[in-house]
């Protein structure tokens, strides 16, 4: 989605040639391209573990998916995604009662919040088109105003993984350095921790004082407009979800036969859910990060492929539960 801008005139045909730009087609096919080759790398790692138990890759995944406890898994995953939905719409509805629609009900965003689910299971940008949607519809934000709340809302997500990455980190620095035998995670992580604190009091303070430059944008208004306690409340609302996933995929990584820690996880998965933020196809260089961080289980790569297609395809059904009264919301 794109800021509104009136003020320039372009001919209809503008935006689809944009779309056709040839940069645009090298930028899809250089991602495609490397999600293959992190594939590939992966299949490579499980092909590496299964001969030393004599079986293909194949094999060594129905295996390890075989004895899994899958009862016990959805009874794990189940409900964990419906307290992300909820949490979610909560950090949202904090968000754009701040900065755009005051008197927005939390009633009123769930539907809005579960059709999302929906759309972003296409991309996660159009999923993102409800919100403007509605918030337009309803209570006159223009699009680019509502967009620049969706803005801080990701600036925020980034920061809150890597706080809490920092946290699992200092607390259990020696896995970080045990797991450092592909690449040197004992300092890029710290490196990439030390920026963010250091970036973001400069962010707000930008943000929060003087005139012009980026803080004309209108698309970043929710910055001019955001304070610190704003910032801190935004982490804070939406820590339950991160919380929560450490605990899920311990649990759940238990129920697969891989013996993983409350540390390991706290350290480690913030970073992987950067990872999957990547514009890669399926989340590929999150399936890398997987094999590098747990080189001893080069299937937990298969396994967060897993896990994370439960949990979109199940956001998508709550979002389908809650379609009709979106649809009333939207187009009513």
């Amino acid at each position: 989605m794109s800021e509104e801008t009136s003020s320039i005139d372009e001919p209809p045909a503008a935006s689809p040639e944009r779309g056709k730009s040839p940069w645009s087609i090298l930028f899809r096919i250089a991602t495609w391209i490397l999600a293959a080759g992190c594939f590939y790398l992966v299949y490579t790692k499980i092909g590496e573990a299964a001969a030393r138990k004599e079986l293909n890759a194949w094999q060594y995944l129905v295996e390890f998916f075989g004895d899994a406890d899958w009862l016990f898994w959805l009874a794990l995953m189940i409900p964990y995604s419906v307290f992300f939905f909820l949490v979610d719409s909560h950090v949202t509805w904090r968000v754009v009662r701040w900065f755009n629609a005051p008197q927005l009900k939390f009633t009123s965003m769930l539907p809005i919040r579960a059709s999302a689910y929906i759309l972003s299971l296409v991309n996660e940008q159009v999923g993102k088109g409800a919100m403007t949607l509605y918030l337009l519809r309803h209570h006159k934000v223009p699009g680019w105003r509502a967009l620049s709340s969706m803005i801080l809302l990701g600036l925020m997500e980034i920061f809150q993984l890597l706080l809490f990455s920092a946290i699992g980190v200092a607390l259990n620095f020696h896995l970080v350095v045990e797991a450092s035998t592909t690449w040197p995670l004992d300092i890029i992580l710290p490196a990439v921790m030390i920026f963010a604190f250091v970036y973001l009091p400069l962010h707000i303070a930008y943000f929060r004082t003087g005139e012009g430059g980026l803080r004309e944008k209108p698309i970043l208004t929710a910055f001019r407009q955001a304070r610190p306690v704003h910032y801190f409340l935004i982490v804070l609302f939406k820590a339950p979800n991160l919380i929560g996933a450490v605990i899920v995929y311990t649990f759940a990584l238990d129920l697969f036969q891989v013996e993983v820690s409350l540390g390991q996880m706290l350290a480690f998965l913030p970073v992987i859910f950067l990872a999957a933020a990547l514009p890669l196809p399926f989340h590929a260089g999150a399936l890398v990060l997987w094999t590098v961080l747990f080189p001893d289980y080069p299937e937990v790569a298969a396994f967060s492929l897993v896990m994370h297609t439960f949990f979109v395809v199940f956001n998508a059904t709550i979002g389908v539960m809650f379609l009709p009264r979106a649809n009333r919301e939207l187009f009513g």
